[in-house]
């Protein structure tokens, strides 16, 4: 069973709220089926974009780097990919050593 989008970007803040990490929701999407992408801004000009991805060999979802740029650019991705889905969340994560927690067990 699927956990509802709204209740993991809850769970997710708080862990990162917990770990000192400011984060901030830019766009909020569907509360049920949003998919999620995670903006890690690094504050030196650069930042990432991270989507989950389902993985047809393992069956097991993870997170992968959408893009990795400049930040205008990786804005500029996102802005891309929320035309395409009205549903979408984004995250916006400030460490400027690069701390998400998205490879921490739960968050998959």
């Amino acid at each position: 069973m699927r956990l509802a989008s709204g209740i993991w970007v809850s769970a997710y803040l708080t862990r990162l709220r917990l770990a000192d990490i400011p984060a901030f929701v830019v766009r909020r999407g569907d509360e049920t089926a949003g998919a999620v992408l995670v903006k890690l801004n690094t504050l030196d000009g650069q930042a990432r974009a991270y989507q989950r991805s389902f993985d047809l060999m393992t069956g097991d979802r993870r997170w992968v780097p959408l893009i990795e740029a400049a930040e205008p650019e990786v804005d500029a991705s996102i802005r891309k990919q929320v035309s395409f889905d009205s549903d979408l969340w984004v995250i916006e994560v400030e460490s400027r050593d690069g701390r998400h927690l998205l490879d921490e067990p739960g968050l998959d």
